[in-house]
C-alpha cells in the first residue's frame, strides 16, 4: 500500500464534496446538506456536544471497517512485514496537512499522551525555575504542569485569562505573567480551549515567550481541524494534536510534534533504548495501538480536503454565530466567548447569569436535554465560574442552532418570570 493508494479514498466521497469548488454561493446550504448526509448521527437528540470526539463520516467509517478487517485477517503477517512502510506513508500525508516535516511528528493515541510526553519530558528545568499555565487549559495538562513542582523542583504559576477577552488583553495577560516571573522557563498554551472555545493568539504569545527564553508547549487538540490553520502557522517547537476530534478519524489516533532543533529539550521515553536512534518517535512510547485506526487517517484527510480547510472553518463559525447572535442580547444569558472571528471557532460556552457553580450548570445542561432534546455538556474550570459548552459539527443544520436559541430564550424568560 503506497501513499497514492492510501489517498485514493477521495473517490468514495459524495459527489457534492468532490464538486465543492463548483457550487455557487446560493447553493451553500445544499452543499452542506450533502455533507451532513454522510454522517449517520443519532436522531434521538440534537447533538451539540461534539467536542469529546468527532464522528467519522460514512466513507471514513467504511474505510475503517475495511482496514479493521484486513488487520484482523492478516494479523502479524501484515503488521511485521508491511505495516511499517504504510505507517510512514500515513505520517507523510498527515505531516503535509499539518505543514511540518514528516520527521518532526510521530503518532500517539491522543493529544493527552503527546502533551504528557512533552510536559513531563521537558528537561530544561532546574530547581527554582518556574512554569506557567492558565485556567482554561485542559485538566490533565494542568495536572502534568503541577507535577513538575515535585519532579523538577520548580514553582508553578497559574493565571486566569480575561473574561470577557480581547486579543490584546490575552497577549497582555501572558506578557505581564512573563515579566512578573523572571525564572519562567516553560509555558503551556492551549490554542483553542475545550472549556469555552476561546482561541489564543498563540504565535504572538509564543514569540514573546521565546524572546525571554521561555519555551511554549501548544495544545492544539481542538484547534487543528476546527480552525483554518496548520501547525506551521503557530511557529512553535512543541505541540500535541488529535486526529479523532475535528479530522474525524477513528478514536485512538493523535500526534506529537517536536521541531528538530528542539528535540534535545525533551527526554527520551524510559521505554525507549537509551542509545538508540535519536528521533521524535523516541520521545513517546504508546505500545501496541489500533493499526486500523491509523491506516484510516488518509481517508479522513481525503474527506476533509475535499471540503476544504477554510470552508470547513467558516461553516463551523457560521453555526456558532447563528445561535450566539440570537442569544447574546438576552439579559439572562452570558456568552463567554468573544465575537472577534480571530478568537473563536465553532465551540462557544455560556452560562445563565449568576449561575457559576458546577452543579447549576450541569443541571441546566440536563434541562436542555430533558425539556428540549438538545445535548450539550457543562464545563468547569474558568476562573469566573462553570458554564455550558455548545459544540456544533458538520452534520448540524442551521435549524439545530435555531432550536438551541429558542430553548435558551424560553429558559431565560422562565427565570425572569415572564
Amino acid at each position: 500500500m503506497d501513499r497514492r493508494s492510501l489517498l485514493a479514498g477521495i473517490a468514495a466521497l459524495p459527489a457534492a464534496a468532490r464538486a465543492a469548488s463548483a457550487i455557487p454561493a446560493q447553493g451553500e446550504e445544499a452543499f452542506w446538506r450533502g455533507i451532513a448526509a454522510q454522517y449517520d448521527v443519532t436522531r434521538e437528540v440534537i447533538q451539540l456536544e461534539n467536542g469529546n470526539w468527532g464522528m467519522m463520516a460514512r466513507p471514513v467509517f467504511d474505510a475503517y471497517k475495511e482496514q479493521l478487517g484486513r488487520v484482523n485477517r492478516d494479523t502479524s503477517y501484515y503488521t511485521r512485514r508491511g505495516f511499517g512502510a504504510d505507517a510512514l506513508a500515513v505520517r507523510e500525508a498527515l505531516a503535509a496537512e499539518l505543514g511540518v516535516p514528516a520527521d518532526e511528528i510521530t503518532f500517539t493515541r491522543n493529544a493527552t499522551e503527546a502533551l504528557k510526553a512533552l510536559i513531563l519530558g521537558y528537561n530544561r528545568l532546574e530547581p527554582g525555575d518556574a512554569v506557567l499555565y492558565a485556567d482554561l487549559d485542559y485538566d490533565s495538562m494542568q495536572d502534568c504542569m503541577e507535577h513538575l513542582r515535585v519532579r523538577r523542583g520548580v514553582a508553578v504559576v497559574r493565571i486566569a485569562l480575561p473574561e470577557p477577552a480581547s486579543r490584546q488583553a490575552l497577549i497582555d495577560a501572558y506578557a505581564e505573567a512573563f515579566a512578573a516571573n523572571p525564572r519562567l522557563r516553560l509555558v503551556l498554551l492551549t490554542h483553542l480551549s475545550h472549556r469555552t472555545g476561546l482561541v489564543l493568539p498563540v504565535r504572538e504569545i509564543a514569540a514573546l515567550a521565546r524572546a525571554r527564553g521561555i519555551d511554549a508547549i501548544v495544545d492544539a487538540a481542538h484547534s487543528w481541524g476546527q480552525l483554518d490553520m496548520t501547525l506551521a502557522d503557530l511557529d512553535c517547537d512543541f505541540a500535541g494534536i488529535n486526529c479523532h476530534k475535528w479530522l474525524g478519524a477513528p478514536l485512538g489516533v493523535g500526534a506529537i510534534h517536536i521541531r528538530k532543533s528542539a528535540l534535545q529539550r525533551i527526554d527520551r521515553d524510559p521505554a525507549e533504548p537509551a542509545n538508540g536512534r535519536d528521533t521524535v518517535a523516541t520521545r513517546v512510547h504508546p505500545g501496541t495501538s489500533d493499526f486500523a485506526a491509523l491506516l484510516t487517517v488518509p481517508a479522513a484527510l481525503a474527506f476533509q480536503q475535499a471540503i476544504g480547510r477554510s470552508r470547513r472553518a467558516a461553516r463551523l463559525r457560521f453555526l456558532r454565530d447563528r445561535w450566539v447572535a440570537a442569544v447574546r442580547p438576552l439579559p439572562g444569558i452570558e456568552v463567554l466567548t468573544p465575537d472577534d472571528a480571530e478568537l473563536h471557532g465553532g465551540i462557544t460556552s455560556f452560562r445563565l447569569r449568576g449561575v457559576t457553580d458546577v452543579r447549576g450548570n450541569a443541571a441546566f445542561a440536563a434541562r436542555l436535554l430533558d425539556r428540549h432534546g438538545i445535548f450539550t455538556v457543562h464545563r468547569d474550570g474558568p476562573a469566573k465560574g462553570a458554564c455550558v459548552r455548545v459544540t456544533p459539527a458538520l452534520f448540524n443544520s442551521p435549524e439545530d442552532l435555531d432550536a438551541l436559541a429558542r430553548a435558551l430564550a424560553m429558559e431565560s424568560a422562565s427565570r425572569r418570570g415572564t
